[in-house]
């Protein structure tokens, strides 16, 4: 039990660091190349102003992806970089309220802030950076503390710091006790392996032994018909002896009838 919750915690805490460094990596992206480059066409972007209240309050983290011009339709919420009078270099995430193509066939928009009376100045597709997908209000502050030097080294380095030493501990605590039941599969290795080698020696010895026991038996029957033959032949010796006795007796007795009969 210990084990597996100690493999699920280690999961989850791979996963949140992985999640994090990702995200980092985008938001460092976009300070460093001036939003010029993204992670696969994810951007991460704070709302600074109310021009989208309610849908978007001032300090909200808005994601956005970059799509295909023909895939941003009417109603849909997306972040530009402006050009004209006051929108000027300034990032705008405002709502589509009209799509259109120009003669080279040019995407043309027209957004305008939910709170806002007038509508912006027209974009082309050039500007967008792109769709937005959701606000994540719990990274919000994070985004906020990289807008300038010093958040951006104890938000993303002293924390990645902190990460990898962390991992660095846990790796080596891990691999210690990886080591240990390493260890131990090895002492029950070599256990199994000398019990094996013990039945393979019995194994081989058994045939020697059946054979030696085959031969004791042979041996001892072989004595045992020894025995059998000679008592039986001294039975027939002392049979033969009877025998001879009782032939030389009638004999004697013959002899001592002729004899008589002859007188």
């Amino acid at each position: 039990m210990l084990k597996f919750a100690k493999a699920f915690f280690n999961i989850i805490r791979k996963l949140i660091t992985i999640f994090l460094i990702i995200f980092l990596i985008i938001i460092v992206t976009q300070r460093l190349t001036d939003n010029k480059k993204s992670i696969a066409g994810v951007r991460v972007f704070s709302v600074i102003t109310a021009s989208m209240e309610p849908e978007y309050k001032v300090g909200d983290a808005i994601l956005t992806k970059t799509f295909d011009p023909s895939q941003i339709n009417i109603g849909d919420d997306v972040t530009y970089i402006g050009t004209e009078g006051s929108f000027k270099d300034k990032i705008v995430t405002h709502r589509v309220i009209n799509k259109e193509r120009d003669k080279n066939g040019v995407y043309i928009f027209q957004t305008k802030g939910i709170a806002n009376d007038e509508a912006d100045p027209k974009i082309n597709e050039t500007q967008i950076y792109g769709k937005v997908l959701y606000k994540i209000k719990s990274i919000s502050y994070l985004n906020g503390v990289i807008g300038n030097l010093y958040g951006m080294y104890f938000a993303i380095v002293v924390p990645l710091g902190l990460m990898m030493v962390i991992e660095f501990i846990l790796y080596s605590r891990d691999k210690d006790d990886d080591d240990e039941e390493t260890q131990e599969e090895k002492d029950e290795i070599i256990e199994e392996e000398k019990d094996e080698i013990i039945e393979e020696e019995k194994e081989v010895k058994k045939p020697k032994k059946e054979k030696k026991k085959k031969e004791k038996i042979e041996e001892i029957a072989e004595e045992a018909n020894e025995d059998v033959i000679n008592k039986t032949k001294n039975q027939m010796d002392k049979l033969d002896k009877k025998r001879e006795k009782r032939k030389t007796k009638r004999n004697k007795r013959r002899e001592k009838r002729r004899r008589k009969n002859g007188l």
